[in-house]
């Protein structure tokens, strides 16, 4: 049953975007092409956001003096706040010159909820593939002798890291689906207010507040995920982390159909009234063929 768990979970992961993106690219009739490129969108804001977390903000960190050992505090709260600006920045970023440079007719509502479910779906996909491996990797490993195969120093390690694995519950497995269907939900959310930018007045504050509220999912997800697993314990922390998450992807939806154009009711021409002037007189020469008609 753990087996069928976990492989369950990663497959979800995997197959619940495609399956969003199949229904909104129908129900919206927009195509996959709005989807693909919010893929390409958030895979080409890691190009730059990965490197920019390892080269440039980890050594701010570790100044900071947040590492493996931080568990709580405000240490861990501005390293928090920290990496959710930097998600924000370029994620948002990303999004804003994609509708700036390359989608420049996308513009409506649900063009803006199928470019966002790409961009979630590209990143819960590649989650699912790695839980994925992961599974596939540790399922080999399972039952065998480590020691033939794991170097000595990181024997104690990769031993603890498969009973842990193997000694969670099975429904644990299903909790990375949970947690993307949450982080679809944001980023669907996300990718229609940046749209704003480009639909209201004062547009750079639209993008700042998509700005805003990635960074501050992101940095609830971070000090929740780290301090709660401390304080609750590793299982009780994680659902209390998603059931948060959770809470913010609500909000993120209740936003998200409130920005959402009214359907206009269709206007029909107005009816003339009544004609209430003299007859027209009669026409001479449809009389007098009417008065014919008889004659023989």
């Amino acid at each position: 049953m753990n087996v069928v768990g976990r492989a369950a979970g990663s497959l979800l992961t995997i197959a619940m975007p495609l399956a969003l993106g199949a229904y909104l690219v129908r129900r919206f009739r927009t195509g996959w092409r709005l989807f693909l490129i919010g893929a390409v969108t958030f895979i080409g804001s890691q190009v730059f956001h990965i490197p920019f977390n390892s080269y440039v903000l980890n050594p701010i960190l570790a100044a900071l003096g947040f590492g493996p050992g931080t568990t709580s505090g405000p240490t861990l709260a501005v390293a928090a706040v920290l990496l959710g600006l930097s998600a924000g920045v370029f994620e948002e970023g990303a999004r804003w010159l994609v509708y700036r440079f390359w989608i420049r007719r996308a513009r409506t509502w649900p063009q803006g909820v199928t470019f966002g479910s790409g961009h979630g779906g590209a990143e819960a996909i590649i989650v699912g593939v790695l839980t994925l491996a992961t599974f596939v990797q540790l399922t080999a490993l399972r039952g065998r002798d480590l020691a033939g195969i794991v170097p000595p120093e990181r024997l104690a390690a990769a031993q603890a890291q498969v009973e842990a694995y193997w000694g969670a519950p099975a429904w644990v497995g299903l909790v990375p689906a949970v947690e993307r269907a949450s982080a679809l939900a944001v980023q669907m959310t996300l990718a229609v207010i940046v749209l704003q930018a480009f639909l209201r007045p004062h547009g750079g504050l639209w993008l700042l507040a998509a700005i805003g509220w990635h960074a501050a999912v992101d940095a609830v997800a971070v000090y929740a995920g780290v301090a709660l697993q401390v304080s609750q314990g590793s299982i009780s922390g994680m659902l209390i982390t998603e059931a948060i998450i959770a809470a913010m992807a609500a909000v993120s939806l209740w936003f998200l159909f409130r920005l959402r154009p009214p359907v206009e009711a269709e206007i029909l021409p107005p009816v003339p009234p009544p004609y209430s002037g003299p007859l027209p007189a009669p026409d001479d020469s449809l009389a007098g063929l009417d008065s014919s008609r008889y004659s023989s």
